[in-house]
Formats: structure tokens, sequence, C-alpha cells
């Protein structure tokens, strides 16, 4: 269907009285040849399903000791990392489109290889790093604790990082093969470099300041929304080796601003994630609007509106292909909760400066300009 405000192309992946979710913003969704797109189901167990992008069929993924959960898909083949019970591993796949779909399904089939038993039960979902050589896996002991391991997927070997002051969200850098962030606490934006004993702190919070929903992008830049005030919600970009910290997206603040204020609301943002070429920064508010800033300039386009309600309902925690080309989020549009892809228009962007990312990574020294030269 078209979105009614924006016109933009909208291709619901379910539509039934049924509960299904996108993965998490820090996960990927497509498959490496875009064959086939990944989501989590409760049907009625939490599981992963597919959908076969050139003939709209789903897939049921789950092997003979039962379901997976907590998926990625692999970033250079076409595998899926996830969890089942205590096991980390690798489901390989291949996709054989059916020409009639009504007549014969697609095929696909699965070679299954657990990369490893986990010493704790894990939570959360699995993060893949820049080369694919290690696999990043949250867990919580009996006591409580979330901690974090490291996984080689070649050799099954684990790396237990410990407990820490740990609250979640551990992701790899899109380039660095050996550098993950998580958030910490009372710090969020945390950085471990595998070479180093302990992370450090990109970003010291004041108090009061917020701090939420970090996800990488290009260049080993970070994204996240925050900002000095209270219901202050901007989307910003920060170079974790210098420090430096733009506004890719502002958001709306009045000191009089309350909850009930939809007009204000409607302007800050909550969750955010960017494509992979630097052209984009994807961000979502309280009310399932999804908006996007142009990497290069900031321009703002709305893209799609209205997929949740406000005060209640599922976020969209919006995810990218690996063209670029379309996001995934889940949505309430329908009355149920279903996944959502939205192609961006060809018409976008606008000019030749939107290509690439508002801050490059080491550019202490150099502050960027705009490219126009404005």
């Amino acid at each position: 269907m078209k979105d009614p405000p924006t016109g933009v192309d909208l291709l619901f992946v379910t539509t039934g009285p049924t509960r299904d979710l996108v993965l998490y913003l820090h996960q990927r969704s497509w498959l490496a040849d875009e064959s086939m797109l990944l989501f989590q189901s409760l049907r009625p167990e939490y599981e992963l399903r597919g959908y076969l992008v050139a003939t709209g069929e789903l897939v049921h993924l789950t092997t003979p000791r039962g379901g997976i959960y907590g998926g990625t898909c692999a970033r250079f083949r076409n595998s899926i990392f996830a969890y089942r019970g205590r096991e980390v591993l690798e489901l390989a796949l291949t996709v054989e489109p059916s020409t009639d779909p009504a007549k014969a399904p697609s095929r696909v089939t699965a070679t299954e290889r657990v990369i490893a038993p986990l010493p704790e039960n894990p939570i959360h979902f699995v993060t893949e790093n820049a080369d694919s050589t290690l696999l990043g896996c949250e867990y919580r002991t009996a006591q409580g604790q979330n901690g974090m391991l490291v996984v080689e997927i070649a050799a099954g070997e684990i790396r237990d990082l410990g407990t820490l002051n740990f609250g979640g969200h551990m992701q790899f850098s899109r380039n660095d093969p050996i550098l993950f962030s998580f958030a910490g606490r009372p710090n969020r934006l945390m950085v471990w470099d595998l070479n180093e004993d302990a992370p450090r702190c990109i970003h010291e919070q004041v108090q009061s300041k917020h701090v939420t929903h970090e996800t990488w992008w290009v260049d080993d830049l970070i994204i996240f929304t925050g900002g000095y005030r209270d219901k202050e919600e901007h989307v910003k970009v920060i170079d974790p080796a210098t420090g430096i910290i733009r506004i890719i997206g502002a958001g709306a603040w009045l000191p009089w601003r309350d909850d009930g204020d939809d007009i204000l609301n409607r302007w800050n943002w909550w969750h955010t994630s960017g494509d992979w070429q630097g052209r984009w920064v994807a961000a979502d508010n309280w009310y399932g609007d999804i908006v996007l800033f142009a990497g290069g300039t900031t321009q703002m386009h709305r893209l799609t509106l209205g997929h949740r309600t406000h005060g209640g309902g599922e976020d969209p925690h919006v995810g990218w292909d690996r063209s670029g080309k379309r996001v995934i989020f889940t949505s309430q549009m329908l009355g149920g909760v279903h996944p959502c892809v939205a192609t961006i228009p060809d018409a976008w962007p606008p000019d030749p400066a939107d290509e690439g990312p508002v801050l490059t990574a080491g550019s202490a020294a150099s502050p960027p300009t705009d490219k126009r030269g404005e």
C-alpha cells in the first residue's frame, strides 16, 4: 500500500491476527543476498521466521531440536546466527524460490552447526563483528546480573568479559572487528577494544543528561538520542576516537512541555539507526512516525507516519537493508503487530550533498563542513 500521508511504498510482511516483531535495530534483517527477510514471531512460541522477497511466502525457521531466537543475519553469507537454549549456532540457508508458489512452494533448506554451548543463559540478541570472526552474546546469571561473552565463530572458543556495570545493547563496530560498545551504568556510551583489558567511557553524562538507543554507523561513528534537558531528544552522532558530538536531527524542546503535548512530542526522537552507506539516519518517535535525516546535509524527510499509539504498543525499532534503499520496522497501523518495509523514494536525496556522513572519524583537528560550502 501507499503510506497515506507521504505516498511512500509500504510492504506489510504479515497482516493476520498475529504478533510479529522486527529484529532489534542493531541486527541485520536481510540475508546477504537479500533473498529473505528475518523477523521474530509469537506463533505461539518466540521464534524466528522468514519472508521470501521473491514470492511473499513465509518460512518457519526451526531445527529438529527446537526453535531458534535472538538471531541476526550474517554479513557475508546466507547464514543466521541465533540461540537455541544455551547453544549459539549458525544456520546456513539455501533459498530456491518457486516460479509459481500457488502450485508448488519455494524450498528453503538449512545446514546447522553448533558454534558453542554457552556457560550461562543467553538473553537479547547475537551480534556479529565486522569480519565475521566473532560473535557477541549477552547472558544473565542466576543472581540476575547481566554479562557479555565473545565467541570465536570458527573454533567456538569463549571469552567471558564479566558482568561489570552492564546494561545490555552489546554491538560490534561495522568497521573494526575488535571494537564493540555496550550500555554502561552510570555512563551509557561505553566502548571496548578487545586488545585492551577494560572498556572506556566515550561520553561522560552530566546530571540529568539523557543518552539512549545508541547504534554504530559508518566510519566507526555511533548514533544516539538524548539531550541535556529533561525530555529533550535530539539525534546525535559521536566520534568515539575524539568524543566530538554533532546533532544530525534536532528534537523539539520547551520548558513547559508535557507528555500530553502531541505537537512537540512528535518532534522528539527515540530510536535511531543508520544505513551502511552513510547517506541516511532513520529516527522514530512515540507515535510510530519514521523520518530520515540526510547524512551530508542533515535535511529531514518524512518517510511514514502513525505506526504506533502514543503511550502504548511496540516501538518501531527501524532496521536497514544492505543497499540503503529500504527500512524495516514494527507497525501497528493495521491493528495487529506486523513487520513493515518502507522503500525510500528514488527522488531522495535532492542533491549530492546528502551522500556521506556528517562527521568523519578522527576529525578533531579539522571540524567537518557542509559539502556545498554553506
